[in-house]
C-alpha cells in the first residue's frame, strides 16, 4: 500500500470529535433516556420484558445482515472479517441475555459492555465514515449495546454485586484465551491482541505490543472496580435511608 492510499483510508476514518463522532452519541443518549423513561411510566411487566427482547434481536440482526451483505459482496476472509471482536460477538449473543434475562448474564455483560463498548464509542475504529453500512453498523451495534444494558439496569431493576466484578473478569479471561487460539491459528488479530487498531485508541497510551496487553490486564480490576462503585454506594445509601 503506498503513501497515497493510505492517506485516502485515513482521509475516510471517522475522526474523533467529528460530527460522525458526536452527533449517533447525542441521539444515542436522547433515544435511551426517553425510551427508559418511557418504558418505567407508561409499559407493563410483559410490555418492558417485549421492549428489552427487541432490543436484542435488532442489535444481533444489525451485526448478522451486515455479515450477510460483506460475504454477498465477495472478499469475505475469516481471519479478518469474522464477528470475534468483543462487540461484535456482544450483538451476537444478546439476544440469548434479553430473551432468558438470566442474572448470571447481567453479572458479566455489564462490565464488558461498559467497559468495551464504551472506549470503542470514545475512539471509533471506523474505516469508512457516513452513509456506509458499516458506519451504521459499529453505531447501533455499539450505542445499541449501551442501551440494553442501561435498559436492564434502570427499568428491570438489575444491580451487579462485588463478587459480579470478578465474574466478569475471569470470564474474560476465558473468552481472551479462547481468541488468542483462534488467533493463532488463523494468523488474525481479532480483539487486537496482536497489534493495535489502526485508529486511534486508549491502547495507544498504555506501550507497544506486548506490554499494553499487560497493562490492560493489570487495569482491569479497578477499571470494574469503578464501573461497581456507583452500584455500591446507592446501595449502601439505601441501607443507611432504610434504617
Amino acid at each position: 500500500m503506498n503513501f497515497l492510499q493510505t492517506l485516502i483510508i485515513q482521509s475516510n476514518r471517522v475522526q474523533f470529535g467529528s460530527i460522525e463522532h458526536i452527533l449517533p452519541i447525542g441521539l444515542a443518549i436522547l433515544f435511551c433516556i426517553g425510551l427508559i423513561h418511557f418504558a418505567r411510566k407508561k409499559l407493563h411487566v410483559n410490555q418492558k420484558f417485549l421492549v428489552f427482547k427487541w432490543l436484542g434481536i435488532c442489535v444481533s440482526l444489525t451485526i448478522v445482515l451486515f455479515h450477510v451483505h460483506k460475504i454477498s459482496l465477495g472478499g469475505y476472509t475469516i481471519s479478518k472479517d469474522l464477528p470475534l471482536f468483543l462487540c461484535s460477538f456482544l450483538a451476537l449473543i444478546i439476544p440469548i441475555f434479553t430473551t432468558s434475562r438470566k442474572y448470571w448474564m447481567y453479572e458479566i455483560l455489564l462490565f464488558w459492555i461498559i467497559a468495551g463498548t464504551l472506549q470503542g464509542v470514545i475512539t471509533p475504529d471506523i474505516a469508512v465514515g457516513f452513509p456506509s453500512l458499516d458506519y451504521f453498523r459499529y453505531w447501533i451495534v455499539h450505542l445499541g449495546l449501551l442501551t440494553i444494558i442501561f435498559y436492564a439496569t434502570f427499568v428491570l431493576h438489575m444491580r451487579p454485586k462485588f463478587k459480579s466484578v470478578i465474574k466478569s473478569f475471569l470470564a474474560l479471561q476465558v473468552y481472551v484465551a479462547t481468541i488468542m487460539a483462534v488467533n493463532y491459528v488463523l494468523n488474525s488479530n481479532y480483539f487486537y491482541l496482536n497489534r493495535k487498531p489502526e485508529s486511534a485508541s486508549a491502547l495507544d497510551y498504555l506501550g507497544d505490543y506486548p506490554y499494553y496487553l499487560l497493562v490492560v490486564e493489570l487495569i482491569l480490576i479497578p477499571f470494574f472496580l469503578l464501573i461497581y462503585l456507583p452500584f455500591y454506594l446507592i446501595g449502601n445509601k439505601k441501607k443507611l435511608t432504610s434504617k
